[in-house]
């Protein structure tokens, strides 16, 4: 397999956080497929991979909503995050071990640097999904208790 699927978990990630934090780095682009080389499993991982991000992005919305409808009390915020981050986890959960699964049939049937490149995937890629719903919650949570930006006068 090539880097492609690695890049496309890492678009996952990336689109599930840059509405949050000013600070996000933009999304790396996949590299082409070559020509006539369209893997159906991998086709089909990256959609579901584009929806989640999607679903993410949804979930952040809605963490963001929850922030400003606390209107600074912290123990309501806290509350309604808990409960965004329980709906959406098992979410994240799921598509990790799916990630997890799909790098791990990849890894017994490539190279030697094919298996390397899918074992360092299952292990740096597949917890960061997984820990996504908490990490955009940090982020937000971040982001709001963030002092607001002084205006030039």
């Amino acid at each position: 397999m090539s880097i492609r699927m690695i890049l496309a978990a890492a678009a996952v990630l990336a689109l599930g956080a840059p509405a949050f934090a000013q600070d996000a780095p933009a999304a790396a682009p996949a590299t082409p497929p070559a020509a006539g080389a369209v893997d159906p499993a991998e086709a089909a991982l990256e959609a579901r991979g584009e929806a989640f991000g999607a679903r993410m992005q949804t979930m952040g919305a809605e963490m963001q909503s929850a922030i400003t409808a606390a209107a600074g009390d912290q123990t309501a915020a806290d509350a309604a995050l808990d409960a965004i981050v329980a709906r959406y986890q098992p979410e994240a959960d799921a598509f990790s071990a799916e990630l997890k699964t799909f790098f791990d049939a990849r890894a017994t049937t490539g190279t030697e640097e094919e298996k390397a490149e899918m074992a360092t995937a299952a292990s740096t890629v597949v917890p960061m999904i997984q820990g996504l719903p908490a990490m955009v919650r940090g982020r937000i949570q971040q982001a709001a208790a963030a002092p607001a930006p002084a205006t030039p006068q």
